[in-house]
């Protein structure tokens, strides 16, 4: 028996391909799992969630080591795969299906996740209101084994599908500053 007490932390952010790899890139990130959640149909199939009538989001749930990757650190980088101005979807997916949002573990997760969401506010760097929902987690139900990956498993289709839908322009415009920030640089 080990004593490793990994944690866990549920994001919707639109399409759940895009959302994988980013979490799956950090140090600490255990597994990081396709999925449905928010809603109240039963072992939701994609077909069914596609429809945006099951109340289910697509998401991502992370397990992680907190002693070596923060829940902030997460939130980060939640934050910086998304539009959070966006009630609608996200970029090229539209509908209730593709929401994003926080779902909250526990008051520790949901008191960061607000915390996090007011420093983005109070930073300006986005022009219009955050409509983030912060919402307590329910249960996570996981996506089919070909979405699990998916971006390893059809790298040619991910990637022309991650170009098409505007996401990677969007973010690259918005996060610009952040990183000449960091350089020192404006």
């Amino acid at each position: 028996m080990t004593d490793i007490n990994y944690e866990k932390a549920i994001f919707a952010g639109g399409c759940f391909w895009c959302m994988q790899p980013p979490f799956q890139k950090l140090d600490g990130v255990i597994a990081v799992t396709s999925g449905y959640t928010g809603g109240t149909k039963e072992n939701p199939t994609y077909e069914e969630v596609s429809t945006g009538k099951t109340g289910h989001v697509e998401a991502v749930e992370i397990v992680y080591d907190p002693k070596k990757v923060s829940y902030d650190k997460l939130l980060e980088v939640f934050w910086e795969q998304i539009d959070p101005t966006d009630e609608n979807g996200q970029f090229f997916d539209r509908g209730p299906q593709y929401v994003p949002a926080v779902f909250y573990l526990n008051d520790e997760q949901k008191q960061s996740a607000e915390k996090s969401k007011k420093a983005l506010e109070d930073s300006k760097r986005f022009d219009k209101r955050l409509v983030i929902k912060i919402l307590p987690a329910s249960k996570f139900y996981e996506a089919e084994e070909y979405h699990q990956d998916f971006y390893k498993k059809s790298p040619a289709r991910y990637n022309t599908y991650k170009a098409a839908s505007g996401r990677e322009q969007y973010l690259a415009r918005i996060w610009k500053e952040k990183d000449s920030d960091s350089s020192g640089k404006k």
